[in-house]
């Protein structure tokens, strides 16, 4: 079972949000989603930001 993992200051934010030991990368996306809207005042995740997301998704 592989352990996903992300960090939100890979992609340049300021705060020390990590999602660890996540089951898949959909499952970090998810995650990372309602972290977005509930911290950084986010409705929906934009393209842009999702894309960064993805590329620093770690194994």
């Amino acid at each position: 079972m592989t352990n996903y993992k992300f960090k939100c200051k890979d992609i340049g934010m300021k705060d020390d949000f990590e999602v660890k030991g996540a089951a898949s990368k959909e499952e970090v996306m998810q995650i990372a989603a309602v972290h977005a809207k509930a911290e950084h005042g986010m409705e929906t995740v934009p393209a842009d930001v999702a894309a960064k997301i993805s590329a620093a998704i770690k194994s």
